[in-house]
This record gives structure tokens, C-alpha cells and sequence, in this order.
């Protein structure tokens, strides 16, 4: 396991679109490991592939110490609820700010394990807004692309300077 260099905002591939995953192999596994490693390194409690540079559809959460790390390879949300519920997002790509973001309270999403096989899940709270907020990711939506536009570039001055100082 690595701890790989976090790709940081405004970086351009972070507005890319990951690749699906092809291959469920021990590169895949490797990835993974270093994915977790990295997170929480950071320290975060979710990360896509697309954070530390590999442009390939692959999401760590880390969001319960009894089950554990999940990994996703390929989600997708297939339902969403009309409720909403407002929750505090960042991002491993850009330490140091939050803001709340509005979602779906619960979802389902479909997604291959580590071995490629088939599974879905349903998830509300937490881990629904990780759910989300991850794909987002995956599909080339920075979180505060989700902002307004004010809000938006109120957070990037907050985040420069923070980076700067």
C-alpha cells in the first residue's frame, strides 16, 4: 500500500469523467489499497480514483468502524428519493473548506465489487450524501460546482488563501 499524491483543485482532472473499470485484477486491488491508505492519510472518509490522477471509476469510503472500508468500482445511482437533506461536504482535493450541499436522503446504487461481481446497495444519511458526492466526482462534478455561484467563489478565495498562507 502507497500513499499517493492527492490531485488538488483547480486541477482539470478533476472536471474529467472516470473511465469504467475493465479489468478486476491485482492492479485493481492495488489501487484500491492505496486509495484507502491515501484517504485516510489525508485524512478523509471518502476518495474517488480520480483524486490522486487515475481517471478509472473506483470509490473508498471508510464510514463505519464495525463494517469497515467499502470499495465501489463502477457505481452508478439507480433511485433517489425526493427528500433532501442538507449536509456539510469537502474534499480531499481541497482541505480546509466545507459548505452544505443539498441531496437526496436516501439512494440506491449499483456497483461491482473488488472481484467484479454485481451488487447494489440502499443508503441514507452519511452515506448516502458520500454516495453522491463521490459519483459526482466520477463524473467529472467538483462538489462545489453544486453551489451557487457567489457561495462558490467565496469558498475558492477562502481556499487560495488558506493555501497560500
Amino acid at each position: 500500500m502507497t500513499i499517493r499524491p492527492i490531485v488538488r483543485y483547480p486541477d482539470p482532472r478533476l472536471a474529467v469523467p472516470a473511465q469504467p473499470v475493465t479489468a478486476f485484477d491485482a492492479a485493481l486491488r492495488e489501487l484500491a489499497a492505496d486509495l484507502l491508505e491515501t484517504m485516510h492519510a489525508a485524512p478523509g472518509i471518502g476518495i474517488t480514483a480520480p483524486h490522486i490522477g487515475v481517471s478509472l471509476r473506483v470509490v473508498v469510503l471508510d464510514l463505519d468502524p464495525v463494517s469497515g472500508a467499502r470499495t465501489y468500482v463502477n457505481p452508478e445511482i439507480v433511485w433517489a428519493s425526493p427528500e433532501m437533506i442538507t449536509h456539510q461536504e469537502g474534499s480531499v482535493s481541497m482541505p480546509g473548506v466545507n459548505d452544505d450541499i443539498l441531496r437526496h436522503a436516501r439512494v440506491r446504487i449499483s456497483y461491482r465489487d473488488i472481484d467484479g461481481n454485481l451488487q447494489t446497495e440502499e443508503s441514507q444519511g452519511l452515506r448516502a450524501v458520500c454516495h453522491q458526492h463521490e459519483i459526482d466526482q466520477l463524473n467529472g462534478m467538483f462538489w462545489i460546482k453544486r453551489l451557487s455561484r457567489l457561495k462558490r467563489e467565496r469558498l475558492i478565495k477562502r481556499f487560495e488563501k488558506l493555501s497560500r498562507g
